[in-house]
């Protein structure tokens, strides 16, 4: 849910992301001041996906039911990668086409046509994140409908079960509550869903060189339609009958996903041909599969820095699952490796003034750290420390791996990309965002130029199982030495649209788009090879495409083609800051309006300059929200929202919640009382959370074992370990064979009792298991086969002695 308020419209308001001040009313919802439903009244979505991206058409439909003109606005984020193509506007029968301009011009154009009564229609790019938009919809006379057109590009996020995921923006489709359900929070306005002002209609349309093997949703789907007898093409509707209860989760599914595929577009006919949309444009994907074999080596050095936020909104039961997480961490690295931990809000700390040896020693200092880890650090600066460990010289022979954690977003994400980029060539980088509020957009961005994987932890998630799978991609060889050659007739010429692959991890796919200039008379295909190395083990693919595709087949992969270039000019830009630019903010402009793809210099404009009728009254501005789950807090009879506040203290600000894909904020109104990392709360609450001491919940009979294990990767024998197994230190002692040490006994008990009770959470345990064997396997000890047996009687268990590998 989010909560409506409205001022009277002022010249130049247009400017980034208002705040606007005014009382909060004390009732959420999708309502006006008069307690109306806003007025959006139905979505119309169609997506059209080819082979691993999208285009994503989304129709939006108005109506004023106030007595004054509307402005509506919304604030929301699109995934990270994505670019906006298209957008336009139909009032009444009147059709108005946006044009890309740049951003300041189109600013400018929107005042001036709102100031003179006109109706008209800005969408831009926030200037502090790529994945951010706002779109002002003005000047909409009382009793008028509107039909807004929103058209984006994005490539599709792999799964682990190699599905291609796709999920409906929440802005899109509002969540409503079911009646009588319960909730955190606020409740939406209980409506039954037959009431529900919104009606939504989604249907898909799927292409590929490869057989589509299915397509699965969260929601019900009519059935896959194929539409020929090779099944490269089909279609798929959401059922009727949807309940808004739920964001809608396409997987699309192909046979053979870890081919390579090459897909070719024709350029667009009105274009000037040697122009990017007039050319036509090929995407080659790469998504390696990675052997078992593979998949259970892992290395023995490296120098491992964990970056973890702790900031304010990191408190209870997030701190807590990063404590946890962090032992898990430091139990699983490898001998011989190096580490440091640094954590950070208003400003940071590290536990060793650099990187240190891991040892027995180092590992109990740091995990005595750990322990004493609050969320007492403020605001989320992760720019100083990322700078701090960056002016760290690398060690000989030990990788370079950062791991970071955040659960909020930052006012700086392109110079945080930006940092992790120019030191790309000297680490990986690792990033979580943890829960619904961390920005996809700094997420994705870092773990991409860092070379690293990216993971989201929300709802029901648990950290633990992703940050270890990520370590092992860290640990686990990775392709490298990728190398991708074209062999083209004489006539035709090749451009990469795309930054050159340096690795890819277990799970990761990458697209490269390539543009081609020329026509050859005579040969009708071109030839591009890929090569890379897997853990010292060439591979080689020849991909044929056609150099004559046909006509009419969209321009998704013009746009995605022009986005990755307009990303590679604007990183260029920044970095030339304060020096001469080169005209590199101009090539980006031209670039954008030629493609028609949104930037951060550039917006999309409409203006209906047809409309004779000037619009008289005061404009009453709407902003938008969606459902969340926030409470309202009252303290001093003022009402306050508990939306997270970024930034310095003593002012207000906004925070996007991000509902695992596209959603909306409203602008809201910020009071703090008190600095708690922008949770406003209540004096007394303030107070209590002072003087009260939470309890500590007991802890997990896992992590009670695993933080009893030695760096070196053995057990001790000792009453402790007897009680994580649940015997007492008496039954242990007398059940080891004769002949075995301690350490070896209590290593293959420990071994067993996870073996035996926790492979539900292999994925936490099997690194750090992994190493226990390792020691087994060096001590050369003479009597393994005795110790599983009697270990096994001990625990009640039947685990064989090649599952705990040795």
């Amino acid at each position: 849910m989010g909560c409506v308020n409205t001022t009277t419209r002022k010249k130049n308001c247009s400017q980034q992301l208002p705040v606007h001040t005014g009382m909060m009313m004390n009732r959420c919802g999708l309502l006006t001041l008069q307690r109306e439903p806003v007025p959006l009244k139905s979505i119309e979505v169609e997506l059209e996906v080819r082979d691993h991206v999208a285009t994503v058409v989304s129709t939006l439909n108005y109506e004023n039911k106030e007595d004054k003109p509307l402005e509506a606005v919304f604030v929301f984020p699109l995934p990270g990668d994505a670019a906006v193509c298209h957008f336009s506007a139909q009032i009444g029968q009147t059709q108005i086409v946006a044009e890309v301009k740049e951003k300041q011009k189109a600013r400018e154009e929107y005042d001036d046509a709102l100031s003179s009564g006109q109706q008209a229609f800005l969408l831009e790019e926030s200037d502090q994140s790529p994945d951010i938009f706002s779109l002002r919809v003005g000047s909409l006379p009382p009793g008028e409908s509107a039909s807004i057109r929103l058209e984006y590009v994005t490539e599709l996020a792999v799964q682990a079960d190699d599905g291609l995921r796709f999920c409906l923006p929440a802005v899109l489709n509002p969540r409503y509550q079911p009646q009588g359900s319960k909730g955190a929070g606020v409740q939406v306005t209980s409506v039954p869903a037959s009431l529900v002002p919104y009606s939504l209609s989604f249907s898909a349309r799927v292409s590929s060189p490869r057989p589509v093997s299915k397509v699965e949703s969260n929601c019900s789907l009519d059935p896959l339609q194929y539409l020929n007898t090779d099944q490269t093409q089909a279609t798929v509707k959401l059922a009727a009958g949807h309940k808004f209860d739920r964001d809608v989760e396409l997987l699309i599914y192909y046979k053979d996903a870890h081919q390579p595929t090459a897909v070719v577009e024709a350029g667009q006919a009105s274009a000037e041909p040697g122009s990017l949309m007039g050319d036509p444009v090929v995407m080659v994907s790469l998504y390696p599969e990675f052997p078992q074999s593979v998949m259970s080596s892992t290395a023995s050095c490296g120098e491992f820095v964990f970056l973890m936020d702790r900031s304010g909104s990191m408190s209870n039961t997030r701190i807590r699952s990063a404590r946890d997480t962090l032992l898990l961490l430091l139990k699983s690295l490898p001998v011989g490796c190096y580490f440091n931990i640094y954590s950070f809000g208003s400003r940071y700390e590290h536990i060793f003034l650099k990187s240190v040896e891991y040892s027995q020693q180092t590992m109990e200092e740091a995990l005595k750290k750990v322990e004493q880890m609050e969320a007492d650090l403020g605001g989320t600066e992760i720019l100083q420390p990322l700078k701090h460990i960056y002016s760290q010289p690398c060690i000989q022979n030990q990788p370079r791996q950062l791991f970071v954690f955040t659960d909020g977003e930052v006012g700086n994400t392109k110079e945080v990309i930006d940092l992790v980029k120019k030191n790309s060539g000297s680490h990986r980088c690792f990033s979580f965002g943890i829960g619904e509020g961390a920005s996809s957009a700094l997420i994705n961005g870092m773990a991409k130029e860092g070379g690293g994987d990216a993971q989201f932890i929300t709802g029901t998630d648990r950290m633990q199982p992703k940050v270890m799978q990520s370590l092992r991609f860290a640990l686990q060889p990775a392709v490298v030495d990728i190398s991708v050659t074209w062999d083209l007739p004489q006539e035709v010429s090749v451009t990469v649209l795309s930054p050159p692959i340096t690795t890819l991890f277990q799970g990761q796919r990458s697209l490269i788009y390539a543009q081609l200039t020329g026509q050859s008379s005579e040969a009708a295909e071109g030839c591009v090879t890929l090569k890379y190395s897997l853990a010292g083990h060439p591979s080689e693919n020849q991909l044929h495409f056609s150099l004559r595709p046909a006509e009419d087949t969209g321009l998704t992969l013009h746009r995605l083609g022009a986005r990755n270039l307009i990303r590679s000019l604007e990183m260029e830009e920044r970095d030339r800051r304060g020096q001469q630019d080169g005209g590199v903010k101009e090539k980006v402009v031209q670039l954008s309006v030629q493609s028609g793809v949104s930037s951060s210099f550039t917006a999309f404009i409409a203006v209906n300059k047809d409309n004779s009728e000037v619009i008289q009254g005061p404009l009453v501005r709407r902003n938008i929200p969606t459902p969340c789950t926030f409470p309202i807090l009252k303290s001093s009879g003022r009402h306050m929202s508990a939306f997270r506040i970024l930034g310095s203290s003593g002012r207000y600000k906004r925070e996007r919640r991000e509902l695992g894909c596209l959603s909306v904020y409203a602008s809201m109104v910020m009071y703090e009382d008190t600095e708690t990392d922008g949770f406003p709360m209540m004096e007394e609450e303030n107070q209590s959370r002072k003087s009260a001491v939470p309890e500590q919940p007991p802890r997990d009979p896992l992590l009670q074992l695993v933080s009893l294990q030695e760096a070196s990767g053995c057990w001790l024998l000792d009453p402790a370990l007897a009680a994580a197994l649940g015997k007492t230190n008496e039954e242990v002692e007398k059940s080891k064979p004769e002949k075995a040490s301690s350490e070896v006994w209590a290593t293959i008990l420990a071994l067993i009792w996870l073996h035996g009770f926790k492979m539900d959470a292999k994925d936490e345990w099997e690194l750090l298991a992994m190493k226990a064997a390792s020691w087994l396997c060096a001590q050369n000890a003479p009597c393994v086969s005795e110790c599983v047996d009697a270990g096994n009687v001990l625990l009640g268990c039947s685990v064989k002695k090649e599952a705990l590998g040795l």
